[in-house]
């Protein structure tokens, strides 16, 4: 089956949850803002989920804000498919983001019939290993592998390196003295100037939380470019998504 075919069922029937359960003991050789961030956000005893299924909605910038609806797969070994409907003046644009198997695609149409927006190559590619990594906050039990190295010792800021679909991955998150994920932030392959690729800061704002079978996780995110800086809110925001419902195994 080709990358560019594969649906969001065909990426999720085959995952399977891991024989492992979630125990802290597991991790307490962690630095303890790993340990915080792990134990709030899974709960003892759950599962180690392999993929997460998720469905949400919420705006995409482009030139404007403009809501959409979307269903998304994101699974360790493989990668992520998000496919998402989007409204411009009434009018539906229907495609996907996804990298599989280390190869990414993008595809949109207006009303699901005239291509308005496609995309592959190795630019393609790495910017969507970087989102791919980002994403794997929705699927925390992806940070208790042990290729995972964690860093930093600072109470409130923790820092994961590893490799995810052929790319490494620096990904930074700040939490509050629960464990409570408040940012996720890492240098991510793009060109929002619209120039040629390069590495900008990339992250997302968690302003809510839920839990949903065992793993607490983000339901209402700002993500964009620029991050940190005075320029993510004025030029580089252009994802806000609620997580309506997510499914883990």
């Amino acid at each position: 089956m080709r990358t560019q075919q594969l649906s969001l069922d065909a990426l999720w029937k085959p995952t399977i949850s891991q024989e492992r359960v979630f125990s802290p003991d597991d991790f307490a050789h962690l630095p303890d803002a790993a340990r915080r961030y792990l134990e709030h956000a899974i709960a003892p005893g759950t599962a180690m989920a392999s993929a997460v299924r998720l469905k949400m909605h919420g705006e995409i910038k482009l030139k404007t804000w403009i809501p959409f609806t979307a269903e998304q797969v994101v699974c360790w070994e493989r990668g992520f498919i998000w496919s998402a409907t989007a409204w411009m003046n009434r009018l539906p644009i229907v495609g996907s983001d996804r990298i599989i198997d280390g190869v990414g695609a993008m595809q949109w149409k207006l009303l699901g019939l005239f291509p308005v927006m496609t995309g592959t190559g190795a630019d393609i590619t790495r910017s969507s290993a970087g989102r791919f990594h980002t994403e794997l906050m929705l699927l925390p039990s992806a940070f208790c592998r042990g290729d995972v190295t964690w860093g930093g010792t600072e109470a409130l800021h923790l820092h994961a390196s590893f490799v995810a679909q052929g790319e490494p991955a620096e990904l930074d998150f700040a939490i509050d003295q629960t464990g409570r994920l408040k940012t996720a932030q890492l240098p991510r392959w793009g060109n929002p100037e619209g120039a040629e690729h390069h590495y900008v800061d990339f992250g997302a704002i968690v302003e809510a939380e839920d839990t949903f079978g065992g793993y607490t996780i983000p339901t209402q995110l700002r993500v964009g470019w620029y991050f940190g800086t005075d320029r993510f809110e004025s030029e580089g925001e252009f994802f806000r998504a609620t997580i309506d419902e997510a499914i883990y195994r």
